[in-house]
């Protein structure tokens, strides 16, 4: 069955869970960026762009970042990112980046990769075949892109249904941005505001 963006009825924050869906969850600085300036393997985040992701690892999380991760892992299925991605990541997650399986757009495909949580597969017939095995893959729950260009070929190719992003009250003036160059006109759901991030939820309008 080709893969298209779900259509989505009677939504409430937190409750797509058994919709197919494909949605985009980031960490972004205020200025857009989803990571900092020299991302490399040795620092998978680029400078500063551990600063990200502090509200998902804070000893003491606000009630709002907590119910944001448990979200996440609740709902997500199965994964879809770039071969970069993969590369400058697996060795600081050392598993997929969220239980399920996990498909890497790459130019250069090689064998299943098994971890704890999941398996990698590498795939090089784009981002819809990528999507569409994801999809079959996750058993009901929402597809995870990530990634900034996996993310804008899955937005221009009008594959996306949501974005849940996660909004930190830092500038870092330089690095990837997540949605450069990226068109959409989106819904706000909710927003969420805490101390270390603002969970802001959108829905694509077709």
């Amino acid at each position: 069955m080709p893969i298209t963006a779900a259509a989505v009825s009677g939504f409430a924050h937190g409750s797509t869970v058994g919709i197919m869906t494909v949605v985009v969850r980031a960490s972004v600085s205020l200025d857009g960026y989803c990571a900092g300036p020299g991302v490399s393997v040795a620092e998978g985040m680029g400078r500063d762009g551990e600063l990200l992701h502090a509200w998902q690892f804070a000893d003491d999380p606000a009630p709002a970042d907590r119910a944001a991760v448990e979200r996440m892992r609740a709902e997500v299925g199965a994964t879809v990112l770039g071969r970069r991605t993969y590369d400058v990541g697996v060795g600081h997650w050392n598993d997929v980046p969220f239980a399920g399986a996990a498909f890497v757009l790459t130019h250069r495909p090689g064998p299943d990769v098994p971890m704890a949580s999941g398996t990698f597969h590498f795939t090089d017939a784009g981002i819809a075949a990528a999507v569409e095995r994801a999809t079959a893959a996750a058993g009901g729950r929402t597809v995870n892109v990530m990634g900034g260009e996996t993310v804008r070929q899955a937005l221009a190719a009008g594959l996306v249904d949501e974005l849940d992003l996660q909004v930190v009250p830092i500038l870092l003036g330089d690095g990837v941005r997540l949605l450069d160059g990226a068109r959409a006109d989106l819904e706000c759901v909710s927003v969420t505001p805490s101390p270390r991030a603002t969970h802001v939820h959108y829905r694509v309008r077709r």
